[in-house]
């Protein structure tokens, strides 16, 4: 396979934001830590050194994977290169989505593993984990209960409650099996269909499932998979928790964040509440709020703490105090040594509303990495955009300004009445000096009459572009459909269909060319055909 690269300004599909960001544009520096370039790599090692649990990390991680880790996998190397003071992490996050979700997971990750790889070249002196932090206590079960495959959507149809890691997966045999006969029959479907079958069949939570399917198809890189929803992690952060809770400091310090990015011209992504910690057991996940009385209260469940037993509940149980999107950042930098996090657009948005949060409680702010964004395609598909005089870059253009621009490249005849317009503009003007000698009062008639000429011309011009059309009529239905190819539903193909096709065509390769096309620090949306 090969790979072509485009600035992502010109697909049109991110965010000013985002954009912003990746031209270091100097209004989101006060927002930002240090840049994703090797020279800002360099500078976090330097401050990351010596602030991590590592003994408590490395046990946590061999006790979760239990006995699915493999004494000389690459795995297992990584995590016990972890108890080195000299081994660091780059860590992408994200939901547990059924079978993957959308293409876009599997991107964060490989983007995680390549920019590992990429950094130890840089620094061979020290080594780099590449980790996915998995969301298991978020509970947004609607997010993630689905997947599509060419078009379809399959739906694990279930009640939710609490944490979505916790969730049991007994009872999704008819959804496994409805994603294995979509793959339809082949070598490459068979292995997907046993690794599906292998993590949602065997083992008996979502957390588990996940990280045996996601182990099955990213393990031969190394990649450590963690469920921050752990005792000794949670108690590891339970000062941070206590400080939050009683103290409202991320709900200030983001209130104030906010407030400065607007000035600057950038939209806030997240809103934080006045306590940014939800109260969490194997049935609920609810916020805790503060009464006027002094008292928390557990919201829906009838659960209230004055202060100090909210203070001696989080220390006795640190477990049941889940942090939001606006606490899971902090800590996830508090438990693992970190270097950057590896995130879409709007994450890296919402996490530039955080710095103040990390500066209060004096934890380094990591790097933020934009996840390779692409698109894949195959040699059949280029050799049919190049057929109609198009380019990667300009499929990304709407289709009817694509339409309009290659019938007007392609017609016998002129389709624009620019130089007739140009004749009556100075007719118009004539007019307008003849008027205004004899009235100035009827300059205005004047100017609404040629207005009224200017849009019938403009009407008649694109009754002229719609009747040559029908003269490109097959290569404007070509035109679409590389367009619902390429983008399903209108939108990027990463963020509507899954990558089982897509495995089902290249299998184990599809992973290794995503790895080696990626290049993180270079910021371009990646084509790969």
């Amino acid at each position: 396979m090969k790979a072509t690269y485009i600035d992502y300004k010109d697909t049109n599909s991110f965010s000013n934001t985002l954009l912003a960001y990746l031209s270091d544009h100097p209004s989101l520096a006060p927002f930002a830590g240090n840049r994703p370039t090797l020279d800002g790599f360099a500078r976090q090692l330097e401050a990351k050194a010596g602030k991590t649990d590592r003994t408590e990390l490395v046990r946590v991680l061999r006790r979760q994977y239990g006995s699915n880790l493999a004494e000389q996998s690459a795995v297992a190397a990584h995590i016990n290169a972890l108890a080195d003071e000299r081994t660091f992490t780059v860590t992408t996050g994200h939901q547990l989505n059924i079978f993957t979700g959308p293409l876009y997971f599997i991107f964060k990750i490989a983007s995680t593993i390549r920019l590992a790889k990429d950094l130890k070249e840089a620094f061979p002196d020290y080594n780099f984990v590449p980790v996915y932090w998995m969301a298991t206590e978020d509970h947004d079960f609607a997010e993630i209960n689905h997947t599509r495959l060419h078009g379809k959507k399959i739906v694990w149809d279930t009640a939710a409650g609490g944490a979505t890691g916790r969730m049991k997966t007994a009872g999704m045999d008819d959804t496994v099996h409805e994603y294995q006969r979509t793959l339809g029959l082949s070598d490459n479907s068979s292995k997907l269909a046993a690794l599906v079958r292998k993590a949602y069949l065997q083992h008996s939570n979502l957390a588990d499932a996940t990280r045996s399917l996601v182990d099955g198809l990213f393990g031969a890189h190394g990649l450590v998979v963690i469920d921050a929803d752990e005792v000794s992690l949670k108690q590891r952060f339970a000062p941070f928790i206590e400080q939050d809770i009683l103290g409202g400091h991320s709900h200030d310090a983001i209130e104030e964040t906010s407030a400065a990015l607007q000035a600057a011209g950038f939209a806030s992504q997240v809103h934080a509440r006045e306590i940014n910690f939800f109260y969490l057991t194997d049935t609920f996940r609810e916020r805790i709020v503060k009464l006027g009385d002094g008292r928390f209260e557990v919201l829906n469940q009838g659960l209230y703490f004055s202060e100090d037993e909210l203070r001696a509940e989080i220390h006795s149980h640190p477990e049941r105090f889940s942090p939001n999107v606006v606490m899971r950042p902090l800590y996830q930098e508090v438990v693992l040594p970190n270097l950057a996090y590896i995130g879409g657009g709007a994450e890296i948005a919402y996490w530039l509303q955080l710095k103040s949060v990390f500066g209060h409680y004096g934890i380094d702010f990591p790097i933020l990495v934009p996840r390779n964004s692409a698109m894949i395609t195959d040699d059949n598909m280029s050799v049919k955009v190049l057929r109609l005089n198009l380019t990667f870059r300009s499929i990304f253009k709407d289709t009817d300004e694509l339409k309009k621009e290659y019938v007007r490249r392609h017609t016998k005849h002129r389709l624009t009445l620019n130089d007739e317009w140009m004749e009556l503009n100075a007719i118009f003007s004539k007019l307008r000096l003849r008027a205004h000698k004899i009235d100035p009062s009827l300059g205005p008639s004047t100017d609404a009459v040629k207005a009224r000429l200017k849009k019938a011309i403009n009407n008649l011009e694109k009754k002229l572009l719609k009747a040559d059309k029908r003269n490109h009529e097959d290569a404007l239905i070509q035109i679409d459909r590389i367009k619902e190819k390429l983008f399903p539903g209108g939108v990027l193909q990463e963020r509507s269909e899954n990558m089982g096709p897509l495995y089902v065509r290249y299998g184990d390769r599809l992973i290794e060319e995503l790895i080696q096309h990626f290049s993180p620090l270079d910021f371009k949306f990646t084509i790969i055909y």
